[in-house]
């Protein structure tokens, strides 16, 4: 029988770098969509996550979040900008 340590070591090994990545990025957008104003480091960590195919629904992701608001910050604004 495994101790707590090793099961997760067999765990950890099974997940692939893409794996791993992909689940990253969906933290951290649950955590930004929590979040009233999300961290600036964290949008910039998911962006340079993003593979290609993940990019238009982070665009809806931001869009979404954006129309959800009476005052979206410049920032948000400029940031979607830039990946449109």
């Amino acid at each position: 029988m495994e101790d707590g340590a090793g099961a997760r070591e067999a765990t950890v090994a099974r997940i692939d770098q893409d794996d791993a990545r992909a689940e990253l990025v969906a933290t951290l957008l649950d955590k930004v969509q929590q979040d009233q104003y999300p961290s600036t480091t964290m949008l910039d960590l998911i962006e340079e996550l993003l593979t290609p195919e993940e990019t238009p629904a982070y665009v809806v992701f931001l869009q979404d979040r954006i129309r959800s608001e009476s005052y979206p910050s410049i920032p948000l604004l400029k940031r979607l900008t830039a990946l449109v």
